[in-house]
C-alpha cells in the first residue's frame, strides 16, 4: 500500500507540473519584420500611446518600448505584450549590431502612411509586421545612421516589477481603469469588475489597455477578474478600497 501510495503521489505532482507548463505562457517562434525608432534618445517623444500607459517612465515600462504595426497591433489587444528584438546581421551587416538582442513591450500604435510606398516610408503599412522602437532599445541592436533594419523577433513572456496595477479614471457611472504592469502574457483578454455592493460584470475594451463599465460604483470597494491571451485568470479582491476617487492608481500585490 505504501508502494501504490508513492506511485500515486509521484503520479498527482507530474500532472501539475504538466499542467502547469501548459497553462503557462511561452515564448513563440521566430519571425521576420522590420524595425526603425522615435521619440528621441532619451525616449521623451515615446510618452503617452495608443496603449494610455500614459507617462512610461512612472509606470514602468521605462525606454524599452515599441509602436506596433496594424498587423501586430491588433486594435490594442496587443498593448503590454513583450518582444524579443534581434537586428537581422546576416541580412544588413552593415546597420545591424551582431549577437545582441533587446526586449520591447508594446505600449503604442505606428499608424499607416498610405502617401507613401510600404517599401518606402510607409514602414508601418498593412500587412506588414512592423515595430517603431523607442530609440534608446533600438540603438541597442542597430547603428543610427541606418534608420530601418530587418530583424527577428519572437514574442516573449514579460517580466514586470510589483503587481498589475489599476488606475481609475471617468466619472459617475462611467469607470474608465487602465490595468498596467502585466507580466507574462502582458496582454488583457477580458475584465469583470465587482464593487462590494454588486455582482461582477462584464467590462469593454475602450481604447489600449483600458477598460470601461457602465455602472455607479462610487464608495463601494472594487474588484477585478482579469484574464490574460494565455487563458489564465487571476481575481483581484478589494484592490481598490472604497475611498477611492478617480484619476487614482492603486496596486495590487497579485501578479500573472
Amino acid at each position: 500500500m505504501a508502494k501504490n501510495g508513492v506511485l500515486l503521489l509521484r503520479l498527482i505532482v507530474g500532472l501539475y507540473v504538466l499542467i502547469m507548463k501548459v497553462s503557462a505562457f511561452t515564448a513563440s517562434g521566430w519571425s521576420r519584420a522590420h524595425a526603425t525608432f522615435y521619440g528621441g534618445s532619451d525616449a521623451s517623444g515615446t510618452m503617452g500611446g495608443a496603449c494610455g500607459y500614459g507617462n512610461l517612465y512612472a509606470t514602468g515600462y521605462g525606454t524599452r518600448t515599441a509602436a506596433l504595426s496594424t498587423a501586430l497591433f491588433n486594435s490594442g489587444a496587443s498593448c503590454g505584450q513583450c518582444y524579443k528584438i534581434i537586428c537581422d546581421y546576416n541580412a544588413s551587416p552593415q546597420w545591424c549590431k551582431m549577437g545582441v538582442s533587446v526586449t520591447v513591450t508594446a505600449t503604442n500604435f505606428c499608424p499607416p502612411n498610405y502617401a507613401l510606398p510600404s517599401d518606402n516610408g510607409g514602414w508601418c503599412n498593412p500587412p506588414r509586421e512592423h515595430f517603431d522602437m523607442a530609440q534608446p532599445a533600438w540603438e541597442k541592436i542597430g547603428i543610427y545612421r541606418g534608420g530601418i533594419v530587418p530583424v527577428l523577433y519572437q514574442r516573449v513572456p514579460c517580466k514586470k516589477h510589483g503587481g498589475v496595477r489599476f488606475t481609475i479614471n471617468g466619472r459617475d457611472y462611467f469607470e474608465l481603469v487602465l490595468i498596467s504592469n502585466i507580466a507574462n502574457a502582458g496582454s488583457i483578454q477580458s475584465v469583470q469588475i465587482k464593487g462590494s455592493g454588486t455582482g461582477w460584470t462584464s467590462m469593454s475594451r475602450n481604447w489600449g489597455a483600458n477598460w470601461q463599465s457602465n455602472a455607479y460604483l462610487n464608495g463601494q470597494s472594487l474588484s477585478f477578474m482579469v484574464t490574460t491571451t494565455d487563458g489564465i485568470t487571476k481575481t483581484f479582491s478589494d484592490v481598490v478600497p472604497s475611498n477611492w476617487a478617480f484619476g487614482q492608481t492603486y496596486s495590487s500585490r497579485i501578479q500573472f
